[in-house]
């Protein structure tokens, strides 16, 4: 099932990049006093409640506006737009209604897509009352923020998950949890595994798809971007059937010119949201880079089971220990998630392609596990004994109870008297015994700390 999407639009300068930060709670977008800052989209995942959702940040609007930027701009909203299953349309009260915001209130009431208008900079009384003249714009939902501050941006964010279908994008399920209940929902056990390739522009994901099954199913060119929409592929290994997803090079921002470019990377990070296993391409020449991280951690903030494979590795001079030393290398710059599988291939020469694939299945079934609830604490409750959690405030931490969630990303609840005192440290502590238990390679990993 695919995410939920939502895009955060609105003319410049009205605060449109701080309330992207502020919903991924991460200074990603750069954000400055001036119109026009913004001019390349930027995506990330915001999670409220348990719920996750994907979010496009725009560049200003201007409907009349001829500058070059102005222009790819106005096409790239467009695209958005298209895309998004939700709007959040920003304005700011000090300035009041503008033209260009009445533009933009035009092209939306026009959409069929929900829209969500945000009153932002919303940070006293007065403003407070300045903010009703913008139900003149005709949008039902009008929310009041000020997104430096984070005020009423919870209201906000209620309003966001509130309109996610279903199941969509759930992390984790509600508190009301009952320990005694053994139904942990695993995945249908006839389920396809959807396994996506995913990586930089000509890192070799098409020739891979091209050598596993056979046949030019993908166009293949030494061209960055030559692939721009998601490719699916029946597949059938070793008596095995799952998809095959090729999707588009997601490159860095600054370096997407052209809109059917930007419509593409969209597609391929909305991909991720319908997959079970990523494939994470990387070509062995120029190493893993900056965005080859924030590929992967997207991947893994959307808990998706994750195989690095290191292509072109027949072009690479060798010597004993080449493999190794790359290895160490990358998983330290993949830090602190490293409890991934790592395969040296080449594509071309279909060397160890099959092997990839073999381990694909494997976290596939990682990610799929499920732990019973007696064995669960059998296993960790002498653990917890042995090296309890630190003491908060004189009184002592204790975990009574563990227990597996529901949920397709392998999450586990600790009940504990004193829930919020456990910090960091600890909750890596218990996924690493976790995962020295349990056979968890390739799959991030969930904690969660419950109220007994």
């Amino acid at each position: 099932m695919a995410g939920f999407t939502v895009a955060i639009v609105g003319r410049p300068n009205v605060g449109k990049s701080t309330l992207f930060n502020r919903l991924l709670e991460q200074r990603k977008a750069i954000v400055e006093d001036t119109p026009g800052v913004t001019r390349d989209r930027q995506y990330g995942v915001a999670d409220w409640n348990g719920r996750q959702f994907n979010v496009i940040d725009t560049g200003g609007f201007v409907q009349e506006g001829t500058d070059v930027f102005e222009r790819e701009i106005r096409k790239q909203v467009h695209i958005a737009l298209d895309e998004a299953d939700l709007i959040l349309f920003i304005c700011d009260v000090t300035t009041g209604i503008t033209g260009e915001d009445e533009d933009m209130a035009r092209l939306l009431r026009k959409s069929t897509k929900p829209v969500l208008l945000v009153i932002n900079k919303v940070d006293n009384s007065q403003r407070s009352l300045d903010a009703a003249e913008f139900y003149s714009l005709g949008f039902d939902q009008l929310f009041e923020i000020s997104s430096i501050s984070g005020s009423g941006t919870g209201e906000l964010l209620d309003a966001v998950t509130a309109a996610i279908p279903g199941d969509v994008g759930l992390t984790f399920p509600e508190e009301d949890i009952d320990p005694d209940d053994e139904e942990n929902a695993a995945p249908a056990a006839n389920a396809i595994p959807r396994i996506a390739i995913i990586g930089q522009p000509n890192a070799g994901k098409s020739t891979l798809l091209n050598a596993l099954i056979g046949q030019e199913r993908t166009i293949v060119s030494n061209i960055p971007g030559t692939t721009r929409d998601v490719i699916h592929t029946h597949y059938n290994l070793f008596n095995r059937e799952f998809i095959l997803i090729d999707t588009a090079g997601i490159r860095k921002k600054k370096n997407v010119h052209e809109d059917i470019e930007f419509y593409s990377v969209i597609r391929a990070i909305r991909a991720m949201d319908d997959t079970d296993v990523c494939l994470l391409v990387l070509d062995a020449e120029k190493g893993i880079t900056a965005q080859d991280v924030s590929i992967f951690s997207l991947a893994t903030r959307k808990g998706k089971g994750i195989v690095v494979l290191v292509n072109k590795w027949d072009t690479v001079e060798k010597e004993t220990n080449t493999a190794r030393d790359y290895e160490k290398a990358l998983k330290q710059k993949l830090a602190p998630f490293t409890d991934v599988p790592v395969l040296f291939i080449s594509a071309l020469e279909k060397q160890r392609i099959f092997q990839a694939m073999e381990k694909a299945i494997e976290v596939y079934e990682n990610r799929s596990r499920r732990v019973p609830t007696s064995k669960l604490n059998d296993v960790m409750l002498p653990e917890i004994e042995r090296y309890p959690p630190p003491m908060t405030r004189g009184n002592s931490v204790k975990i009574k109870f563990v227990q597996q969630l529901p949920t397709a990303v392998p999450s586990f609840a600790f009940f504990a008297n004193y829930p919020e005192a456990i910090k960091e440290p600890y909750r890596n502590f218990l996924e690493n015994k976790l995962r020295s238990h349990y056979p968890l390679t390739g799959v991030p990993v969930r904690v969660f700390f419950r109220k007994k």
